[in-house]
This record gives structure tokens, sequence and C-alpha cells, in this order.
């Protein structure tokens, strides 16, 4: 890089420049990539807390689907999942992590009443109502570690990417930055010297006249 470069004065205050914007960019990118690892981590710890709860509700929601099977028999348990009048939704948004943008998830309709569920309360027994219960939590546990997760596979790309700018910045741009300058600190003063012996020359030689 220094020898595709003019050793010319301009060129070494435009250095200059470029090495003080590269470490100020490698400095606040630093920062960010910190920044970034500290929110990971909090993310991380809230994702393995939902899915210890979310393992703990599947486990229970298979219980009571047994339960509720070997009682009231494997086709009635099946009929009344198909009875609910209104499905869930979801909706999504998004809020902002250090300029990751990371998904917000909400939604309605999991939660329902005995009446929303569809199934008549005369000729069920509280197993399937147990079983719904237990379900309906389940569907909450895995609509909040989706978000948890998918927020941090986005950061933790972001933490990837911000690594290898700061990577690029301190170990390639700004070494080879610094080395221009100092060939051409080298180039202008080996000129100098140049002319100094030059001028001592001329000076000499008209002496002697």
């Amino acid at each position: 890089m220094a020898q595709d470069v003019k050793p010319t004065r301009s060129e070494l205050i435009q250095l200059k420049r470029k090495i003080k914007l590269s470490e100020s960019g490698h400095k606040l990118l630093k920062m960010k990539r910190d920044g970034l690892i500290i929110e990971f981590f909090k993310i991380l710890n809230e994702a393995r807390n939902v899915r210890t709860e979310l393992d703990a509700a599947y486990a229970k929601s298979v219980e009571k689907f047994n339960l509720a099977s070997a009682v009231e028999g494997m086709i009635t348990v099946r009929s009344t999942a198909f009875t609910a009048k209104e499905s869930p939704e979801i909706q999504l948004s998004g809020h902002n992590i250090m300029g990751v943008v990371v998904p917000k998830i909400s939604s309605t309709g999991v939660r329902k009443s005995l009446i929303e569920r569809g199934y008549g309360i005369i000729g069920t027994s509280s197993y399937i109502d147990e079983t719904a219960d237990s379900y309906e939590d389940l569907v909450e546990k895995i609509i909040v570690a989706a978000e948890l997760e998918t927020a941090m596979k986005r950061i933790l790309n972001e933490i990837e990417k911000t690594k290898r700018r700061v990577n690029a910045l301190e170990f390639k741009v700004i070494p080879e930055l610094i080395a221009t300058m100092k060939y051409i600190r080298f180039v202008l003063e080996e000129l100098e010297r140049e002319n100094t012996f030059r001028l001592k020359r001329i000076k000499a030689r008209n002496a002697e006249k």
C-alpha cells in the first residue's frame, strides 16, 4: 500500500486524518461490540429460565393429555380440541437494541374462557379443562421463547459482524495506514536531507568563487 501513494505532505495530512477517523471508528465499534455482548448475556439468562419453564410446561401438558385420554378416551379429547371457535393471533413488531432490530411478539386469544373454547361444560370433566389450561400455558411459553431466541440470534450475528470490522480496523486498516504514514515521512525526510546537502554544496561552490 505504501508504494502506491505519492509521498507528499498533503498525502501525509490526509493519512493522519484517516488514521484518526479509523481509530475513532475502532473505538466506537468496540464499545458497540461490548454493549451487544452484555445485552446478549442478559437475554441468554432470561432465555434459559424460559426454556426451563417451557420444558416443564411441555411435560405437564403431556401428562394432562395422557390423563384426560385415559379418563375421557382419546376420541373425546381429540374431538374437543377441534371445538375452539377462534385461533390465537400473533402480532409482530420490533424494537432496537444498539442498532439491532429484534422482534417483539405479542399474542391474543391464547387464553380462553370455557365458552370461548367451544366445548360444552356438560359432558366433559375437569381433566379436559386442565389439559386445555396446560396447553394454553405451553403456547404462551413457546411464544416468549421464540421471541428471546430470535433476538439472541440477531444480536449474535451483529456481534460477529462488528467483531470482524473491529479486527479488520485493528489488525489491517490502521496498521497499513500507519506504515504508509511512516513511509511518506521517511521519503520526505530523505528528500529534505538531499535538499539540505545540495544547498550546502551550492553554497560551498559559491564561496570558492
